[in-house]
């Protein structure tokens, strides 16, 4: 993704080091392999970059999919800490009911902020609130 020239990156870069950490640890007994696997896939694949202008999330097998959305799709945040709150989980809800997970995202306190006042200063779609249905 190539930046446009008024576009600043808030952050960049992978899930949080301490997710990792944690489910290796808990990847000694044979209920917390499941999570340990899950950890190291988002360890070596997933990828976040958050901009002024969008939130893109590359991930998947092999870190071959990509998702990108811009502030003025989202309808909600839902965020919730994990690693003693050193980083947490955040699932943004989108206008049109899909849904974007990112999962152990570090400081994702300030970048729930960040989003919240990038939403509030985002462009309404002008022609969602003008359309009228056909009248008899």
């Amino acid at each position: 993704m190539t930046l446009s020239p008024n576009e600043e990156i808030f952050y960049e870069g992978g899930p949080a080091s301490g997710d990792l950490v944690i489910n290796l640890m808990a990847g000694i007994t044979l209920i917390g392999l499941p999570f340990t696997f899950g950890a190291v896939v988002r360890a070596l694949w997933v990828r976040y970059k958050i901009t002024t202008r969008r939130i893109s999330v590359t991930g998947g097998w092999l870190g071959r999919d990509k998702t990108q959305i811009v502030y003025s799709q989202i309808a909600e945040i839902r965020s919730i800490p994990r690693g003693l709150g050193a980083y947490g989980d955040m699932v943004l809800v989108l206008k049109d009911g899909a849904r974007l997970e990112m999962r152990s995202l570090p400081n994702f306190r300030e970048t729930e902020s960040y989003i919240l006042e990038k939403i509030e200063k985002s462009p309404t779609n002008k022609l969602d609130s003008n359309v009228q249905g056909f009248s008899n």
